[in-house]
């Protein structure tokens, strides 16, 4: 009898165990239905307004200059991310237009660039950092295309805290999706 509880104790302590080390163990869902898409972002982080082209952008409590955003840009209805190039070519118009443009004071170094299909729907996922005059940055993109639309999602840190918040920004990239 005292075996059959312990085996039944083992098998309810895995599965808590399992269900606490799910993909979404410390994320909460975000979703905008007007714009039509959605992401995970890091419990304790707060939404605040920012003036300028964010759609919405998420900050740590703590780590306040550590963010998620997203931004909404009208492309012609026609255009498929493809058509903007292969995943590092739309990095270096990113780094090099918007980022870090000539003059601005600011480098970056993309670190990768990678595509994935899910639903039919191109993503590319860029890794870079920043050189600010405040510090170096270390960044996640997700760049995608739908219904005339490019969304960008972006996460951004010290390079000082990037190996510990590394895996939960991987998550959160992974979770940006348009519908």
């Amino acid at each position: 009898m005292f075996k059959r509880i312990a085996a039944l104790a083992l098998i309810i302590l895995s599965l808590t165990l399992q269900a606490c080390a799910s993909d979404t163990a410390g994320l909460q869902a975000y979703a905008d239905n007007i714009d039509g898409y959605t992401f995970m972002y890091p419990n304790g982080w707060a939404p605040i307004k920012v003036p300028g082209s964010s759609d919405v952008v998420f900050h740590d409590l703590i780590e306040e200059t550590e963010n998620v955003s997203v931004v909404v840009s009208d492309i012609t209805s026609d255009t498929q991310l493809t058509d903007l190039g292969d995943p590092t070519d739309v990095a270096r118009t990113l780094l090099n237009a918007v980022i870090a443009p000539s003059q601005s004071g600011q480098e970056a170094d993309l670190l990768a660039a990678a595509s994935r299909t899910e639903d039919e729907k191109v993503y590319y996922a860029l890794e870079y950092t920043v050189d600010l005059p405040i510090g170096k940055r270390h960044n996640l993109s997700t760049v995608v295309v739908r219904r005339g639309k490019l969304f960008t999602l972006s996460l951004s840190t010290p390079e000082s805290r990037w190996t510990k918040v590394e895996p939960v920004f991987q998550r959160v990239v992974d979770s940006f999706s348009v519908y």
